[in-house]
């Protein structure tokens, strides 16, 4: 018998609340890693974007779209990448595709489980944890303003400029 150890927690929801919380940014304006919060950016519009995994195709084709529409993008909201990799890993990956906005790192998984995207997978018939590539647009009053769950890269930064 198999015994599941995460506990699958829900995505919030447009009208709701986001999480709060604290993590660990760099690249953008974050030179060195440094903590952030939700309430960091009050009355102004935040999107989170999770991904699963540093420069893995889809995961670059993401950010790089967001990079090259960063110019539209920049002025309508704070952007964060958001994964389960290392500030280390974020720096190499920012580096590589000269990535204009942060990433979060969220080693110990408390934004992934916070915000829901923190599932079970399986590729190849086999099953395991994994982040799935899920955007939220949180809105200057700090409500969920759009979710845009299992979002495909080449039409991500679509959406965004849509909803903002």
């Amino acid at each position: 018998m198999r015994v599941c150890c995460a506990i699958m927690s829900q995505q919030p929801t447009i009208g709701q609340p986001a999480p709060t919380f604290h993590a660990t940014a760099i690249g953008g304006a974050y030179d060195e890693p440094t903590t952030v919060t939700l309430a960091d950016f009050a009355g102004q519009n935040v999107v989170l974007y999770f991904y699963p995994k540093d420069d893995t195709p889809g995961c670059t084709k993401q950010a790089c779209a967001l990079r090259d529409g960063w110019l539209d993008l920049s002025s309508k909201a704070q952007v964060f990448g958001v994964s389960i990799d290392s500030v280390k890993s974020h720096q190499k990956f920012l580096k590589k595709h000269n990535l204009p906005f942060p990433l979060l790192s969220d080693e110990a998984h408390i934004l992934v489980e916070k915000f829901g995207v923190w599932v079970e997978k399986s590729m190849y018939g086999k099953t395991y944890m994994g982040t799935e590539r899920t955007t939220f647009v949180i809105g200057a009053d700090g409500l969920i303003k759009a979710v845009f769950p299992k979002v495909k890269p080449e039409e991500h930064l679509a959406k965004l400029l849509e909803v903002l």
